[in-house]
């Protein structure tokens, strides 16, 4: 299952993939959060960025226990669990903010969103992140593979990445949605590394997997932003969701 294909290479992962910009999580953060959801959290990333913004408890809940380890190692702050999404073990009310970043299209909607409203208290927020390097910008795409906007199909009923799609009667207020652009140093290696991280790589036998990332690495040494520098800017974005849990009715 390519969902749980990241704990295979849990540190590189963790060293290569990029989390959110603090600026994104932010804008999902309400003024005064306390208690915090990382749902789907894999290594930290976001939760690294999470707990000097709270001022009560991270969780974070993450199924694969080579990806948890990771966390529990660099953020022994949080309190990392053992959960899915579709079946969260908390009480009602629990949480101020759930947010997710870079998993949400792993997830089933129509178990989680319900699962989410129950945790979250009247008020709270629903975050939902995607954050990457800008493929569909033309060299970035020829180093790591474009990616069609909306995306393309998951493994999940053909639904599309990047996309949050509430059921209907669902207990959340319109969404609202906005796009952060930045970038960040690469050298050739890391771009290597970065590759790798993706599903699509991950799960390729031994030795596509090796000719795909003998690939990247030869377009990375051509490219003649590394001509003049040993790192070179990589074009990020991070797609932005966010909604108000209503309260029940009365």
């Amino acid at each position: 299952m390519r969902a749980l294909s990241f704990g295979s290479i849990a540190a590189s992962y963790d060293r290569y993939r990029p989390g959110p910009p603090g600026e994104a999580v932010e804008w999902v953060l309400l003024t005064g959060t306390t208690d915090v959801l990382d749902l789907g959290a894999g290594t930290g990333a976001l939760t690294r960025l999470l707990l000097p913004r709270v001022h009560g408890a991270v969780v974070a809940a993450e199924p694969d226990g080579r990806m948890r380890a990771v966390l529990s190692r660099r953020s022994p702050e949080a309190r990392a669990v053992a959960a899915r999404a579709e079946a969260l073990p908390f009480a009602d009310a629990s949480f101020d903010a759930v947010i997710v970043s870079s998993a949400w299209h792993w997830m089933d909607t129509a178990v989680t969103v319900p699962e989410v409203a129950r945790v979250l208290r009247p008020g709270g927020r629903l975050g939902v992140l995607w954050s990457g390097p800008a493929r569909n910008i033309g060299w970035v795409g020829d180093l790591l593979g474009r990616r069609r906007e909306p995306g393309p199909v998951t493994e999940r009923a053909g639904r599309p990445r990047r996309r949050v799609e509430l059921p209907s009667g669902s207990p959340f207020t319109q969404p609202e949605t906005t796009v952060f652009q930045w970038s960040t140093p690469m050298s050739p290696d890391e771009v290597v590394g970065l590759a790798g991280t993706f599903s699509a790589v991950i799960t390729r036998e031994a030795d596509e997997r090796a000719e795909l990332l003998a690939r990247v690495k030869r377009l990375a040494a051509e490219h003649p932003g590394f001509e003049a520098a040993a790192t070179i800017e990589m074009p990020m974005g991070c797609r932005c969701w966010r909604a108000m849990r209503l309260a029940e009715p009365t």
